[in-house]
């Protein structure tokens, strides 16, 4: 009966060894699994820790970050779930219970697997939760990220605002899960696929193609169209065949654009574009929009020692030669005109081909000196040949005399002397003198010859 008895007694204390064995201590920090006992009225879970004999709560925002979730739904009595431990409630470890965890041990594998990604050289996605001043606040799975305002895009951004509510793939920059500090970039993502896309872009992209593209840029000297994984410059000079000072004059950021290639050069990372060369061009049907003999209004453009350049049209400049500026002589075209000055011009001539034309201004005006010149060249003519034939008739003897005594005959004047003298200028109908050098110079140089042959006859 006392065997009996001891033999009972150590069963028991081995049981109790055992029993004592299977519980184990509960520590902060560790993962743990909760049997749902009840739900309180204060709206937090009551949980039995398996294996210990203690009990512990999970507190509503312990188990969800979403503040309309019922908790009835998200648990039942009889449940188990994996719990981290997050500190000890009253004084008494043995016989208080524990402040646990759902949410944050969730966080936890989602750390774990961020930074497994992170390792891999892998990216992360998550949704833009808030703007705040230096960045964007960031929900990857659950775990708070931060992007700085300098990594959100490779271009500065004014208003960070917009990005609220936008899920955006990310790499992770530094990551520290004992600190809940998560680091991120959307900009590392954005210049990889703009690198992949400007490769692309540069492989199949040839001069004379025509693409559409967006205003990225303005700059004082053209405009910057992304083609869609790198951007082309629109020269200031191709944008338009008017005449452009600033490109923000005619083109906005944002505006979607038809352009041409003009050139492409990987090498020096360049694309050339146009606009104007997909507009119609200026010297179309110009016979017809400036016909010889139309009068037109233009714009000086550009003054030159020979004249100025006009534009009529957009993109069509014609030349008024100094020539034809002014009936007075001017010696500069400065002194009748200014560029930017608008008049009409008269077309003289037109040339398509070479684009060309030929205007005049003094053509629209009235010749001031027509009357005097035209009275002064009648008169001068009816004198001056009267007086000719009068001379012609005096010398006549006398170089028939010479002739008689051997002298040489004189010779007959060039072909050149004895052609209309004519003066004309570019455009203009060439205007006939009357009179040809032969006329003008031929009697009084036979004169001289004649009188200098018997001076010299006289001295011997």
């Amino acid at each position: 009966m006392d065997e009996e008895k001891k033999n009972n007694e150590a069963e028991g204390r081995k049981l109790m060894e055992n029993a004592l064995k299977s519980v184990h201590e509960v520590k902060v920090g560790d993962v743990v699994t909760g049997e749902v006992l009840a739900i309180d009225d204060e709206n937090q879970l009551v949980v039995g820790i398996e294996n210990t004999g203690v009990e512990g709560v999970v507190p509503f925002k312990e188990l969800t970050a979403d503040r309309n979730a019922d908790i009835h739904d998200l648990a039942k009595v009889g449940d188990k779930l994996q719990l981290v431990v997050l500190s000890t409630i009253g004084k008494d470890k043995e016989n208080g219970s524990y402040l646990l965890s759902l949410r944050r041990l969730e966080a936890r594998k989602i750390w774990d697997q961020i930074e497994e990604e992170y390792k891999a050289g892998h990216t992360v996605k998550g949704k833009v939760t808030n703007n705040v001043k230096g960045g964007l606040v960031v929900d990857v799975d659950g775990v708070r990220g931060f992007i700085p305002a300098s990594m959100v895009e490779d271009r500065f951004v004014e208003d960070l605002s917009t990005y609220k509510g936008q899920e955006l793939e990310m790499a992770v920059v530094e990551i520290e899960p004992s600190e809940n500090r998560l680091i991120l970039s959307h900009r590392a993502v954005v210049a990889k696929q703009k690198e992949a896309e400007k490769k692309a872009l540069y492989e199949k992209l040839q001069p004379g193609d025509v693409v559409e593209g967006k205003v990225a840029r303005l700059t004082n000297f053209g405009a910057f169209v992304d083609l869609g994984g790198t951007d082309g410059l629109v020269h200031v000079s191709e944008i338009s065949y008017d005449h452009v000072d600033k490109p923000s004059d005619v083109l906005k950021t944002g505006q979607d654009v038809k352009v041409k290639v003009l050139n492409v050069d990987p090498e020096r990372d360049r694309i050339s574009l146009s606009i104007k060369a997909l507009l119609p061009q200026p010297w179309d049907d110009i016979e017809e929009k400036a016909p010889i003999g139309s009068v037109l209004e233009g714009q000086v453009k550009r003054l030159v020692t020979f004249g100025a350049f006009v534009e009529v049209f957009p993109g069509v400049e014609g030349l008024v030669h100094i020539s034809q500026i002014s009936h007075e002589h001017i010696a500069t075209p400065g002194e009748v005109l200014k560029e930017g000055q608008d008049i009409k011009v008269k077309v003289l001539s037109v040339d398509p081909q070479q684009h060309r034309l030929a205007l005049s201004i003094k053509a629209l005006t009235e010749n001031p000196h027509a009357g005097e010149e035209e009275e002064e060249h009648e008169g001068g003519s009816s004198n001056y040949r009267r007086s000719d034939r009068s001379s012609r008739s005096e010398r006549a003897p006398r170089r028939n005399d010479r002739s008689n005594r051997g002298g040489n005959a004189p010779q007959a004047r060039p072909a050149a002397s004895r052609s209309n003298t004519k003066v004309s200028a570019p455009g203009e109908e060439e205007e006939d003198t009357g009179f040809s050098l032969g006329d003008l110079i031929g009697g009084a140089l036979d004169q001289f010859k004649s009188d200098k042959q018997d001076d010299q006859k006289d001295d011997k």
